[in-house]
């Protein structure tokens, strides 16, 4: 007898799942009475081109589309996009929220475009999409978020894509967002209030408390819980010290970094890389 046991477990499909809700669905083409306007959304956008040829423009970059062109743009980012007249522009949008993407050595891009020129799938999975709202048969809505989330995991295996889990509940002010993208990829630097209230231009104390309103958390507290996850994971998975890892992750120093830890964790950054978890560590 021959037996072979594969078990799912995937960080990816988990947070993808959890966090990634499908919004709405549409599909344009462009036709005499084609209004092109900049807007924003407060959920992400995949916009998929079906066919045609055009410009899509985000954030005063313009740069040309054509049929088998993936892009996505992040929320509160502007962009409109306009058609060749010769080859007019046919493409299916996705709203979702709860989604963020960045990539790896450009992670302050606040728009992303992949080629999927020779590759039917991903429009297959749109096209699905379609199918199920148009018949709403019994669990349409399920089957079209399974897709989403098929999409998803294949865009980043085809790409250097990773996704950034935003508050699905909470559609923040454009403010507190570019603080918050600012953190999420720039926590390893010094950071202040003082610079984060300069992104947005508004004094510390109002960008502060737009950020907690928004997203429940202060930007100091949200920035060391980065820190701090980011920590726990060197700690795991290499054998730098103590001092070198408070360096890595921004604590101004390893005293302060264990103060923070500590506080935090329940245990010591020694104790946490040694396995101690905070009942061993209590008695209890």
């Amino acid at each position: 007898m021959s037996l072979s046991r594969f078990d799912l477990v995937s960080e990816i499909s988990q947070n993808t799942r959890s966090v990634a809700q499908l919004l709405y669905i549409s599909t344009a083409k462009y036709g005499g009475d084609w209004l092109s306007v900049p807007h924003t959304h407060t959920c992400a956008e995949i916009f998929y081109v079906v066919g045609g040829q055009g410009n899509f423009i985000a954030e005063a970059e313009t740069f040309q589309i054509t049929k088998g062109d993936l892009v996505v743009v992040n929320p509160l980012v502007e962009h409109t996009e306009t058609s060749f007249q010769s080859q007019p522009l046919e493409y299916i949008v996705l709203g979702v929220d709860g989604l963020e993407l960045s990539v790896a050595d450009d992670a302050d891009r606040p728009f992303y475009i992949n080629h999927f020129h020779n590759n039917t799938q991903i429009q297959n999975y749109l096209q699905d999409m379609l199918q199920e709202i148009g018949a709403k048969a019994p669990g349409y809505e399920d089957i079209c978020q399974d897709l989403l989330n098929i999409l998803i995991i294949r865009l980043m295996r085809s790409s250097d894509y990773t996704v950034k889990l935003i508050p699905t509940a909470n559609h923040a002010a454009k403010g507190s967002v570019t603080v918050r993208r600012y953190i999420d990829n720039h926590f390893k630097e010094p950071i202040t209030l003082d610079l984060l209230a300069g992104l947005v231009h508004i004094n510390k104390y109002h960008m502060a408390h737009n950020f907690t309103r928004d997203y429940g958390i202060s930007p100091i507290n949200y920035l060391l819980n980065l820190r701090l996850q980011e920590s726990c994971a060197l700690l795991r998975s290499t054998n730098y010290t103590i001092t070198q890892i408070a360096q890595i992750v921004g604590f101004s120093s390893s005293c302060y970094f264990s103060q923070i830890f500590r506080k935090t964790m329940g245990i010591s950054p020694s104790e946490y890389r040694a396995g101690v978890s905070p009942l061993e560590k209590t008695g209890k």
